[in-house]
């Protein structure tokens, strides 16, 4: 049984930095695509950067192009979300989950990854 298990959020002030990581237990975070999905207040849980899991595609939402950065450590069992330039737009909280069903593909909707953690909180505020 693989769990997902996320830190590194809290308060930054904008234009700061943040890395966030996605520790996973049970199955190498080699074996399963993995993505960073965020929810806001009132807003649905968006898409924000995945890593396909064998090709090593990195896609990324619209909004977080060039500032946010996905990576995998396998020795680490690890994935990794560096987010810099941060903006009071980006506060939410962030989720890491894994699509176990599909390779060398990253797809966007929620709904494709069946495994989720359990969430950290990131504030953008001054």
């Amino acid at each position: 049984q693989v769990q997902l298990v996320e830190s590194g959020g809290g308060l930054v002030q904008p234009g700061g930095s943040l890395r966030l990581s996605c520790a996973a237990s049970g199955r190498t975070v080699n074996s399963y695509t993995m993505g960073w999905f965020r929810q806001a207040p009132g807003k649905e849980r968006e898409f924000v950067a995945g890593i396909s899991r064998s090709v090593g595609k990195t896609p990324y939402a619209d909004s977080v192009k060039g500032r946010f950065t996905i990576s995998r450590d396998n020795a680490k069992n690890t994935v990794y979300l560096q987010m810099n330039s941060l903006k009071p737009e980006d506060t939410a909280v962030y989720y890491c989950a894994a699509d176990r069903s599909r390779v060398g593909v990253v797809l966007t909707a929620a709904n494709n990854y069946d495994m989720w953690g359990q969430g950290t909180q990131v504030t953008v505020s001054s």
